[in-house]
């Protein structure tokens, strides 16, 4: 039996520390901050809930296998999963709205034939058939595979089957996923359709690989998700199924740094002084804070591919609302900017700025456990933003200001929404910074091949023997599903070691 410590209670370092203490190591978690779910957090006030952080699931079979792993319990026994149908409404510059029903190519390419004209649900769910190529050449070294060490090849192959495009008497083909949209698909709205996927992980689709269709194949393949009560019930429940294991978790605990002993990891310092040892380590922090717990040592040697640089942050705007939510209204809506380019351009170009009518994010649950009764609303509007938008003015006082700029957006998802209002609060980058302890509040993308190895993340193991990291800022990459993966990749890695080369 090992003695392992875990640095942080998120999402990918919980499912690590139930998977280990079920292989019969003794596991502690060390979490500076007073809870558990790092950015999966829940905001409570007047009888509402909001999730401050992810508030939708894909791919649940990832804490399926979890909850399998670690116990004769399941998931659906501890959460009650709700797929959410349509998957999405969607409202795009011009007016025109569609709604794509949940994990049905059929129903979505007849949904936006209906919409946006015929031949549109073809040249979509031809899209989606070579997405889905493109899932299936990387969905092991991506996902479920320890990073290669050859992880160069990743970085070079192009897995999606773009189609030949011929332009001035030559014949190209797709390497962004601007242009897929622009060659294959066409039809700006199919073009913003694909493009808010890149958008919502934090992604500029100018530059992002076309790989990055994986990520609308994902939902589209997999469904979309919801927990009864909101996503910090996903949390609660790994935490209580670590607890259940006898997971020791120590809270307002930070740790300052990793000890080193005969050239490995061998426990951790803490604030207050106090020396935990321990045979192996688990860091499930973003890089800055773990380049300051570990002195002398190129932490990230082991998996040195090139650092992600500049990602955004996210702006959350949490409404309550008099008056019932609408029989019928779509759980997510998204409203696409008026102008994409430009709002690219504010959120990835030299300027850094906030575009007034940004790519928004609408949730509306139907779930009486986030209400204080019937007769009122729970909406959560979420947009990508900078986290350094203006440096001229006090960053609270820049996302206040812009908050007010997505709630007149919202209305062209909710009309009434501003007659209805009864208050708002505001989550900005900052906060997400005090919750993870990522610099400016970033939020990590999920890996993906191709562009050099840009959009890859660091391996698991480290430049220090018995340092390992997981989460989203390690491979596979940010996301539920991902920290879910890592923390099975992790665990592999210490109880079969490094010829473990994941679960089949």
């Amino acid at each position: 039996m090992a003695r392992i410590a875990v640095i942080g209670a998120g999402m990918g370092a919980m499912a690590t520390a139930a998977r280990l203490a079920v292989a019969g190591h003794r596991v502690a978690v060390y979490e500076r901050t007073e809870t558990y779910g790092g950015a999966v957090r829940r905001l409570e006030r007047d009888g509402f809930a909001f999730d401050t952080g992810p508030g939708l699931l894909t791919v649940p079979a990832v804490y399926r296998d979890l909850f399998v792993k670690t116990g004769k319990e399941p998931l659906e026994s501890v959460v009650e999963l709700v797929q959410v149908d349509p998957s999405t409404r969607h409202v795009f510059a011009d007016g025109t709205e569609a709604s794509l029903p949940n994990a049905s190519r059929a129903g979505v390419v007849s949904a936006l034939d209906e919409a946006l004209g015929s031949d549109a649900g073809a040249r979509w769910g031809d899209f989606l058939v070579r997405a889905r190529e493109a899932w299936d050449r990387t969905r092991r070294p991506l996902l479920e595979e320890p990073l290669w060490p050859n992880w160069s090849v990743l970085a070079d192959r192009e897995p999606y089957p773009s189609v030949p495009h011929k332009k001035l008497l030559r014949t190209r083909r797709a390497g962004t996923l601007a242009e897929v949209g622009a060659w294959e698909l066409r039809d700006p709205r199919l073009v913003a359709l694909l493009e808010s996927h890149a958008l919502a992980s934090g992604l500029d689709p100018r530059v992002a690989p076309a790989s990055a269709a994986v990520l609308p194949y994902m939902e589209h393949a997999f469904g979309t998700w919801y927990v009864r009560g909101g996503m910090r019930e996903l949390a609660r429940a790994v935490y209580e199924r670590c607890v259940a294991r006898r997971v020791e978790f120590h809270f307002g605990a930070e740790v300052t740094g990793v000890l080193e002993k005969d050239g490995r990891a061998a426990g951790l310092e803490l604030a207050d002084g106090e020396v935990a040892e321990a045979d192996f380590v688990v860091a499930g922090v973003a890089p800055d804070v773990l380049s300051r717990c570990v002195r002398g040592t190129a932490v990230r040697e082991a998996g040195a591919v090139p650092p992600q640089r500049g990602l955004p942050s996210r702006l959350t705007v949490l409404v309550a609302l008099r008056g019932p939510r609408p029989e019928g209204a779509a759980h997510r809506t998204v409203v696409h900017a008026e102008d994409r380019e430009r709002e690219l351009d504010l959120l990835f170009g030299a300027s850094r700025g906030l575009d007034p009518r940004p790519t928004l994010t609408v949730l509306r649950p139907d779930d009486p456990g986030v209400v204080p009764d019937p007769d009122h609303e729970a909406i959560t509007l979420t947009a990508t933003v900078p986290a350094d938008a203006d440096r001229e003015r006090p960053t609270s006082e820049v996302f206040d200001d812009h908050a007010d700029t997505l709630i007149t957006a919202a209305e062209r998802a909710v009309p009434d929404l501003r007659e209805r209002l009864l208050w708002h609060e505001v989550r900005v980058p900052a906060d997400i910074a005090k919750a993870t302890g990522a610099e400016g509040g970033a939020v990590p993308a999920p890996a993906l091949a191709a562009a050099e190895g840009r959009l890859l993340h660091p391996a698991n193991t480290t430049g220090l023997p018995g340092l390992f990291t997981v989460g989203g800022w390690s491979h596979p990459g940010g996301g539920l599903p991902h920290a879910g993966m890592s923390g099975a990749l992790v665990a592999g890695l210490i109880v079969e070691g490094p010829e473990f080369r994941g679960s089949r």
